[in-house]
């Protein structure tokens, strides 16, 4: 039994990360494909049955991982985000979830046929658009301006909001009584509030001054930050069932916006254990399903999920938005926004098995049908909400544009020339004489310290696909790279080559996780760059045809040419790299490359009309 059970852990860990990796690849909702895999692995195939693998400690395992994610969640979420946006988050959370409520509970009587007072449950559970979809799809989409973070904020808040709300609905049903109903929600909102402020508050309080006296050991501080939070967590459970949700969502709210101590690495080892969490936790739910459930998914609620889609969503953003200065496009997009995640899921789940216990002959309708609004949401709302904000013009489906840090004479060169070939490029620098050149050569610029974390608020990243490091100091380049990587990705983060430095004998190189990816060639240094462009070395744009292809390049300049990038057709911008470049430059395509002004004779080297310098 014990080998058995390894063996199905192990394989939810594998098939969790498998599908995540697909979804990358496939440019997929991760969510949606991790449903599909749990869904395969249990009821279809029957190879796991989660509630045999963990037995009891199955849903409190899961919510232990919800507080997690919601901790982290909470970690993302800053108050001067809300200076603009406020209004409309507030609406969202409170007028927003109660028509959600109010609606999807006449929805789920009239249409589903739910008993009454299950259809106010099933509506309670449905006001959830939690972070686990949400903050996914707003990472791949990057929407510009202030949708994305009222969508964020939205996602976040609501989880613990709708998780309380659906907690006292059920406890109101199973004890009975209009009167008593009522004060019992009143009761539970009120108590839930003040457990979970007073102990988020408190365990935010408790971890920071720990921090701040450097009690713990740097090795420790993750583990320690974890301790306290599942601790939180705990104690807030046991004076308000559910309330635990909002306590750790608050500490992550209060620990992210305080200024006292650094949290960026707690932030950081959050995330990596969020996409653990939410691997294993959507492969353990979907594998609960039974093959019988798929008989009360039928016209019905195709029906339903519909309504919910088509008519309740749209409905609370134009109430909660009513008065905004949204624009239509805004609005359309956020009408698009509302994907159910892990917390309907396992609410949906528990409170099925208690009200069968207690007699409700409808209640194992509550899980499969929970499953099947996250299934479709998540399918509709995540495949299409890409190509809806690009046709909104509120985001880019493949962005191109590099953002560059530093504005010394080379740099601006550099920038010059993608922006020749058609490419959007911002040019940041906290030097303001720099800054003013690179302005005055027709760059769009900001003036600031990209470290500082409302410049990166203000900058406009909207089409930002690629970011290179070229100050003037190899070490803030590999500092700057690691900074950013977390938004653009490792794979979009560049810089040049460190100077080699001496260490034991041998040369030194800051490892890959430190730093960006190392641009054009090991050579190309800093101190290489600069000789180079003193000697009247030029950045020249090549159109490359089949006359005169890449093997001719080479040919005609050999070694002493650097390429630097190449721009296909569709205008997908490639990067060279001291890695293994697997793009191939091809007639139609443009290289952008460093030559000296000694080069052959280019009236010999290239027909007339293929090269160009911006630079000359």
């Amino acid at each position: 039994m014990t080998e058995e059970i390894l063996i199905y852990l192990s394989a939810i860990l594998v098939l969790g990360i498998v599908a995540q990796w697909l979804a990358w690849r496939l440019e997929l909702p991760s969510i949606l494909v991790l449903l599909i895999f749990g869904i395969l692995a249990g009821p279809i195939t029957g190879f796991l049955d989660p509630d045999q693998i963990l037995g009891p400690l199955l849903m409190p395992f899961v919510s232990l991982s919800v507080a997690v994610i919601l901790f982290e969640g909470g970690l993302n979420l800053k108050i001067d985000e809300l200076h603009e946006i406020g209004a409309v988050v507030r609406n969202l959370i409170t007028v927003g979830v109660v028509v959600t409520w109010v609606l999807a509970s006449a929805a789920a009587h009239l249409i589903l046929g739910l008993d009454l007072r299950l259809a106010i449950l099933f509506g309670s559970i449905l006001v959830v658009t939690g972070p686990t979809v949400i903050l996914p799809m707003l990472l791949h989409i990057r929407p510009s301006g202030r949708i994305g973070n009222i969508a964020k904020w939205e996602g976040i808040m609501n989880d613990p909001i709708g998780a309380m709300l659906a907690v006292l609905v059920f406890q109101a049903i199973l004890m009975g009584g209009a009167e008593g109903t009522t004060a019992a929600i009143f009761s539970g909102i009120m108590k839930t509030i003040f457990i979970g402020i007073l102990t988020g508050v408190g365990g935010e309080i408790l971890l920071v001054s720990l921090l701040k006296r450097y009690w713990i050991p740097d090795y420790l501080q993750n583990p320690a930050a974890l301790m306290l939070v599942v601790t939180v967590f705990t104690i807030s459970e046991q004076f308000q069932i559910e309330s635990g949700l909002f306590a750790v969502t608050m500490m992550g709210v209060a620990l992210a916006n305080q200024e006292v101590v650094a949290v960026k690495h707690i932030i950081e080892f959050k995330e990596n254990l969020r996409v653990l969490l939410i691997a294993v936790l959507f492969i353990v739910l979907a594998g609960r399903l039974s093959i019988s459930d798929l008989d009360y998914i039928d016209g019905y609620s195709l029906l339903f999920l519909g309504i919910l889609m088509v008519l309740v969503r749209p409905a609370v953003v134009a109430i909660s938005t009513w008065g905004a200065k949204l624009r239509w496009q805004e609005l359309v997009f956020l009408s698009w926004m509302a994907p159910r995640g892990i917390v309907a899921a396992s609410v949906s789940s528990l409170f099925a098995l208690r009200l069968s216990e207690a007699g409700f002959s409808q209640a194992e309708r509550l899980a499969p049908l929970t499953f099947f609004v996250i299934i479709g949401t998540v399918a509709i709302y995540g495949i299409g909400a890409g190509s809806l904000a690009c046709w909104l013009g509120l985001a880019e489906s493949n962005p191109q544009g590099v953002l560059i840090v530093g504005a010394n004479p080379w740099a601006r060169r550099i920038a010059e020339a993608l922006q020749e070939v058609g490419a959007r490029v911002l040019v940041v620098d906290s030097n303001y004489s720099q800054i003013s050149q690179a302005y005055g050569a027709g760059l769009s610029t900001y003036h600031g310290n990209i470290m500082a974390d409302h410049v990166l608020e203000e900058i406009n990243l909207e089409g930002m696909g690629h970011f290179m490091a070229l100050t003037s100091n190899d070490k803030a380049n590999s500092l700057i790279c690691f900074h950013l990587s977390e938004i653009f990705g490792r794979a979009n983060v560049y810089q040049l080559s460190p100077v080699m430095e001496a260490y034991r004998g041998k040369e030194f190189v800051p490892p890959a996780h430190l730093r960006g990816r190392l641009l054009f060639g090991r050579e190309v240094t800093l101190p290489y760059l600069a000789q180079r462009f003193e000697a009247e070395a030029k950045i020249e744009i090549f159109r490359l045809t089949e006359e005169f292809d890449y093997d001719d390049f080479n040919s005609c300049y050999g070694k002493s040419a650097v390429p630097m990038f190449l721009f296909e057709e569709d205008g997908d911008l490639h990067i060279f790299t001291v890695e293994e470049n697997r793009f191939n430059p091809r007639p139609g395509h443009t290289l952008v490359a460093l030559i000296n002004p000694s080069g052959r004779d280019t009236k010999t080297c290239y027909p007339e009309g293929i090269k160009k310098s911006p630079s000359s």
